[in-house]
């Protein structure tokens, strides 16, 4: 009888240590990470095992980790009814939530937890993490680090400390506080000392805010392998690009695309291809850009990278068709690309859709939120279509001894995208301190700019001329028409018709004469760097004279960044009637000059310009004498609202009075925008939300 209740014992804890050990295989399958093998073993187990709790609460983790969070949470909620408190079946139940990314669920779950439990790190770890999927940083950072305060050493606690300052930093970075965002990254070298994904951050942000130098250290310290040294290399690209250094931006690009070669790494592969041609087109290399996006898109079809791309070459060539077509393709494969919804309100713009611009930048920022790019990209549009006054004040003098003082004040005040309406005032007061003659003249104009369609604006404005000198006055009126066209990529074409009183100096306002001027302005660039721009004008004035003339220009931008271009001008004039006692009026006049032309910024705020040309002038028959003319200026911006400008020019170029005339102009411009906003923006914005 002893032994066969010795061999019961003994039977009945090999089934134990049998099943113990069996559901041990499905421990280690959870830890493990084969989920999917861990559903199976663990539905198999319930099978002979139904009333097994440690069972069910497996097969719950296995099945919610391996793609089915709301079957188990279902599970684990059937578990809480039949072991209601239970610890272990309640954080596995919250934790289901956060597998199916039922954040705002999970929060007040765990939060009574770790208030139950305030102690325990799985609690407590939980909690954070979903403050932190919540983007509620600062209390996650609370939670996490009093989860590592009660486990020290867990590795999984520092992990999820690393992603929320990520986080935190990003929220900073948005709200464009750049020195909080770097600090937190900078922590995080506390428990993790050069990781990768903040070192990537840090120099992002120093891209974002141009400090190209110190992008370039961070990335220099990213370079530890055969890999992250390509990455760094991509990285110096860019930053050498904002830095303004194209040049060296495909060196390096170029380097980087040596080296990708030999890794087996097609990620890596894409983003240095991507880079290197990116760089091309800084460069202007277009025609290299288009034959080396035609060999990648051979070897890596239905990229959003290679539309991109050919959407970039597109925006620098001023293809914006192309660029259009291709931003939408990346759309239709990723509504959420940031590339594709910018990228196509940029291109909008450059093809002059100014209301579908707005809303595409709009529909960024519903994707992603204060994201900086964006605002700016609006804040430009505003910017444009914010009814403003200009104040134009100048003091002339010549060697003629004539000096004039005018004063012009300019409002701008557009309606919506299409309809702008304009209103100029001008006072101008000459004299001449030897003849004595003085007169004065004001001007007052009306007019609207329409835009019929896209690069095509129909300009018109009507007025008065109140002239008043010694003995008497007249008023005569003024028009200015103009329409203005882009019929063909990177050209434009302008026509118009100008009536206008001559007002030169206090003699000629005298005069009263009135002209009648039929212009034609054309330019054309082009995409490697050459431009040619000609004026041709018909005046016919009302003392029956009539005068032609022609300008024209070929020029070459030598520069991008300042934009420094130089070239050489003609201009050929002639007269129906020579009256030289009266005005300048010769029957042929050419000149020949070459010129420079630099534009640029001492700061953000501030720009400054300077041109100069110089060469030779003929008069009829007369021997060919030097002229020389030049203007300097600086602008600053002190905020959006309000700017100013100096300028100073000089010329001894012919012009209404005489040859071997002398004229020097001072002036000061000060802008104001008096609205903060366009009129349309509430109703617009209001739109898009």
């Amino acid at each position: 009888m002893r032994k066969f209740i010795l061999f019961i014992y003994l039977f009945s804890a090999h089934l134990i240590w049998a099943q113990e050990d069996t559901i041990t295989q499905g421990f280690q399958l959870l830890e493990t990470g084969k989920f999917e093998e861990a559903e199976t073993f663990f539905k198999s187990y319930l099978e002979s095992n139904p009333d097994n709790k440690t069972a069910k609460l497996c097969y719950g983790r296995a099945v919610g980790l391996s793609g089915e969070p709301k079957l188990a949470n279902t599970i684990f909620k059937e578990l809480l009814e039949e072991y209601p408190g239970d610890f272990e079946i309640q954080i596995n139940y919250n934790e289901s939530f956060l597998w199916d990314r039922e954040f705002v669920a999970a929060k007040p779950l765990y939060k009574k937890l770790v208030a139950e439990n305030p102690d325990n790190f799985g609690a407590v770890l939980g909690y954070a993490n979903t403050l932190s999927n919540l983007k509620e940083y600062p209390q996650a950072l609370e939670m996490v680090n009093r989860a590592i305060a009660i486990q020290p050493e867990n590795g999984s606690a520092k992990v999820s400390r690393k992603f929320i300052k990520l986080g935190y930093a990003n929220t900073f970075v948005n709200n464009q506080e750049y020195k909080k965002g770097i600090a937190y990254l900078n922590e995080i070298f506390t428990d993790f000392p050069e990781d990768k994904d903040a070192l990537l951050n840090l120099a992002n942000i120093y891209l974002i805010i141009k400090e190209t130098a110190n992008a370039k250290a961070i990335y220099a310290r990213l370079a530890t392998n055969e890999k992250d040294s390509i990455t760094a290399l991509n990285g110096i690209a860019l930053a050498e690009h904002i830095g303004e250094n194209d040049k060296e931006a495909l060196r390096i690009a170029g380097q980087a695309k040596e080296k990708v070669a030999s890794i087996d790494d097609e990620a890596l592969k894409e983003t240095t291809y991507d880079r290197y041609v990116q760089a091309l087109i800084w460069n202007n290399k277009y025609k290299d850009a288009k034959e080396e996006i035609a060999i990648l898109e051979q070897q890596y079809p239905d990229r959003n990278w290679i539309a991109a791309l050919k959407a970039t070459r597109g925006m620098y060539t001023a293809d914006f068709k192309t660029s259009l077509s291709n931003y939408d393709m990346i759309l239709s494969r990723d509504s959420t690309s940031f590339d594709g919804n910018l990228g196509k309100a940029n291109a909008l713009f450059a093809s002059d859709r100014i209301i579908p611009a707005y809303n595409a930048a709009f529909q960024t920022l519903k994707i992603f939120d204060k994201q900086k790019d964006a605002l700016g990209f609006i804040e430009k549009l505003n910017l444009k279509f914010t009814p403003s006054v200009e104040e134009h004040i100048a003091y002339t003098f010549d060697n003629g001894n004539n000096e004039a003082f005018s004063s012009t004040t300019n409002f701008h005040v557009p309606i919506n995208t299409k309809l702008i309406t304009t209103l100029n005032y001008q006072y101008r007061t000459t004299d001449n301190s030897v003849t004595m003659h003085e007169a004065s003249s004001h001007v007052l104009m009306a007019g609207i700019e329409y835009k019929l369609m896209p690069k095509t604006n129909l300009k018109a404005s009507l007025g008065i001329n109140s002239s008043n000198f010694t003995e008497d006055s007249y008023t005569q009126p003024v028009f200015d028409i103009k329409l203005q066209t882009q019929p063909f990529r990177l050209q434009s074409l302008d026509v118009g018709y100008k009536r206008e009183v001559q007002s030169f100096n206090a003699e000629l306002i005298e005069r009263e004469i009135v002209m009648n001027h039929y212009g034609l302005n054309y330019n054309m660039g082009t995409n490697f760097k050459l431009g040619w721009y000609t004026q041709l004008m018909h005046t016919r004035q009302t003392d029956d004279n009539i005068r032609n003339l022609l300008f024209t220009s070929l020029y070459y931008n030598v520069f991008k960044k300042p934009a420094f271009k130089v070239g050489v001008n003609f201009q050929y004039i002639t007269f129906q009637d020579q009256l030289p006692t009266i005005y300048f009026s010769p029957e042929t006049y050419q000149a020949f000059e070459l010129f420079g032309d630099l534009r640029g910024n001492f700061s953000e705020k501030t720009t400054y310009m300077i041109s100069a040309a110089s060469g030779l002038q003929k008069v009829e028959d007369d021997a060919q004498t030097v002229i020389f003319r030049a203007e300097v200026g600086v602008k600053h911006q002190f905020n959006t609202r309000w700017s100013a400008e100096v300028y100073g020019k000089y010329s001894n170029i012919a012009s209404a009075t005489a040859a071997g005339f002398e004229f020097t102009e001072i002036g000061l411009k000060v802008k104001w925008l008096f609205l903060k906003e366009p009129f349309y923006f509430k109703k617009l914005k209001k739109s898009n939300e």
